[in-house]
Parts: structure tokens; C-alpha cells; sequence
């Protein structure tokens, strides 16, 4: 009994991470026959979960989605990543779930080992979140996608650019990548014929996804992210510029918020090319290198810092005649409260 016990929750284990089984595959996996398989599909059944069955000599089983939701099985690192995540989410980037995570956090807590409990609750007591600025997501939107990169389906949506306009895509979506508040969609671009990145607080797909198709080759998860992180620093923002620095390329590269193509001019001079939607923004992250540098050809970051430094210059000066003024009122305060020296007898 404890052995049929464990095979399902192999088994369940093994429907959960993948769309679609063969029973050869599953029996492959479990070491059994695929009658076994078919015996212990209905156990699961028997148990509520929503298995589909495919008919034919290929045929195989799929978990479903039923009326209820059946027990989901986690191993320890998924619990503590789950629980984190729902922490995460109430004060993330993806709109609308901010209390549902609360109370799904609260459930999971109930039921989670002491052990885990206790790792969970280092994390809340000591990570401080910062609440999220940036775009928010539709979570619905984001479930949509993920499925379709999972499934390998077809997605279809609305895209708004970067300049306002809007037109429809069709592409073969494949990794969800999260950047700085932001989430970005990787796939590839049927109407264009190549691989394009897109933010996904501007996408709007159109249901039911597409056909599904014969995933192409992939670099590694983290060359993916390289490549996320690099296209934004590219994008066509609004304003653009190139700066010299003078100070070593290595040097301006550690100090960029985001990677970005850095070009060495020499020993310690370097140029690069950043851009953002607001030259102020431009300004704080040049300030934040902490080398001297030269503006060419972007007249409005010019004017940005030329305003910036008659503002900083007023402040100093206000500080400046502030402190003085407090150092008079106390020196004024003393000679007042200062008693008498006292006479020569």
C-alpha cells in the first residue's frame, strides 16, 4: 500500500510538471507497466484530480482543470519559493493580487513543516520589500503567456510600441523574463522572422491561442536574461546621448545601473550611449558615476544639467546662509546666558 501510495504522488508529481505524457513515457519513468499507469490514473481520479486521457496507440493523459481544486504537491524548496513569491507579490508588479497573496501566503503558512516555517519567517522578518513603482501587470495576462510558453502555443495580441503606436502580433512565445519592475516577453516574431522582446504591460492577447509549433533552439536561461537586459538598455528611448567619460571603461561599466556597451577611448576615457524617456533620469545616473564627463550632440541633457546645477547651487547657497545664521544665534545665545567674570578682591 505504501508503495501504490508513493507511485501517485510520483505520478501526480510527474503530471504536474509537464502538459503532456504518453503512458510509455510514464510507465517509463515509474518503472511499471502501462496498465499500472491506467490503474493508477484512476485512482487519481478517484481522488479528484482532473487527468484527460488521449485515445489512440500515441495516446496519454494530461492534468486538467476540474470544478475544485485538487491538493497540489510541492517539495520543500518549492513550498519556501512559493511563500516567498506570494510575499513578493504583495507588494510587486503585478496588479490586483496584492491581498489574495496575503491570504494564500497565510494558508500555506498553516500547513508548512517547522522547519520551513522557521526559514520562511527569517525571510519576512529581515527582507524589507520596496513597494513597486513601475508598470503593473494584469495577472491574468501574465497566466496567458506563461501557458503558451509552457504549451508551446501560438500567441496572438495587441502590442502598443514605444511610440504609442499599436498593431497585432503573432509569435512563438518562450521565456517570461523579470527586469527591474518590469516583465518582458521573449519569442519569436513570425511576421518579422526573428527574435524580438516585448514589455508585457503592452500586450493584450487575443484568446484562444494559436496552433502549437516545434520549439526552436535556445541558449541558456541566463544568456536569455543577458540578452533581455541588454535589449532594454538599447530600446528607442526618447532621449538619447553620447558621453565621454574620463575614467577606464571597466570602470563606468561597474557603475552602470543596467549592462550597456561601453567603448574605450583610450587608457581612462571610455564612451557610451544611454537614453531615457526624461533627461532628469539621464542626469542622476551620470551624476552616479562619479567620474567627469563631456555631453556630445543631446542639447536637452545639457539644459537638464545647466538647470540641475543653478538649483544645486541655490540650495547650497540657502544652506549656506542658513547655517551661518544658526551659528550667529548661537554665538548671540552664549554671550547672553554667559555670567559675569567675576571682580579682583
Amino acid at each position: 500500500m505504501l508503495e501504490t501510495s508513493a507511485r501517485l504522488l510520483r505520478l501526480l508529481s510527474l503530471l504536474q510538471a509537464q502538459r503532456d505524457w504518453t503512458s510509455t513515457e510514464l510507465a517509463t519513468r515509474l518503472g511499471v507497466t502501462t496498465r499500472t499507469i491506467r490503474n493508477d490514473i484512476g485512482r487519481l481520479r478517484g481522488l479528484g484530480y482532473p487527468v484527460d486521457a488521449r485515445p489512440g496507440v500515441a495516446g496519454g493523459y494530461r492534468l486538467g482543470t476540474g470544478r475544485a481544486l485538487p491538493p497540489l504537491l510541492l517539495d520543500d524548496e518549492e513550498a519556501v519559493a512559493v511563500a516567498v513569491g506570494l510575499r513578493t507579490a504583495a507588494n510587486g508588479s503585478v496588479a490586483g493580487i496584492e491581498e489574495t497573496s496575503v491570504r494564500a501566503l497565510a494558508k500555506l503558512q498553516q500547513v508548512l513543516p517547522s522547519r520551513l516555517r522557521h526559514q520562511i519567517s527569517a525571510l519576512q522578518s529581515y527582507a524589507l520589500p520596496m513597494p513597486s513603482h513601475g508598470p503593473q501587470v494584469d495577472p491574468d495576462v501574465l497566466t496567458v503567456i506563461a501557458s503558451a510558453c509552457r504549451d508551446h502555443e501560438r500567441l496572438r495580441f495587441d502590442y502598443r510600441a514605444h511610440s504609442g503606436a499599436a498593431g497585432r502580433r503573432s509569435v512563438e512565445p518562450y521565456r517570461l523574463v523579470n527586469d527591474r519592475r518590469r516583465w518582458y516577453l521573449v519569442a519569436w516574431d513570425l511576421d518579422r522572422d526573428a527574435w524580438r522582446t516585448f514589455r508585457v504591460d503592452r500586450i493584450e492577447p487575443r484568446t484562444p491561442t494559436g496552433p502549437r509549433f516545434t520549439p526552436r533552439a535556445l541558449p541558456p536561461d541566463q544568456e536569455i536574461a543577458a540578452q533581455v537586459a541588454r535589449g532594454v538598455g538599447e530600446a528607442t528611448w526618447r532621449y538619447r546621448a553620447r558621453v565621454i567619460v574620463h575614467a577606464p571603461a571597466s570602470y563606468v561599466r561597474g557603475r552602470l545601473p543596467i549592462p550597456m556597451e561601453v567603448q574605450s577611448l583610450g587608457e581612462d576615457q571610455c564612451a557610451f550611449e544611454p537614453g531615457s524617456d526624461h533627461p532628469e533620469m539621464l542626469a542622476l545616473y551620470l551624476g552616479m558615476l562619479d567620474a567627469d564627463f563631456t555631453i556630445v550632440d543631446s542639447p536637452e541633457l545639457v539644459d537638464t544639467l545647466h538647470n540641475l546645477t543653478k538649483r544645486y547651487q541655490r540650495a547650497i547657497d540657502a544652506s549656506r546662509q542658513t547655517s551661518a545664521c544658526s551659528a550667529h544665534r548661537s554665538r548671540h545665545h552664549q554671550q547672553h546666558e554667559s555670567p559675569p567674570e567675576s571682580g579682583q578682591s
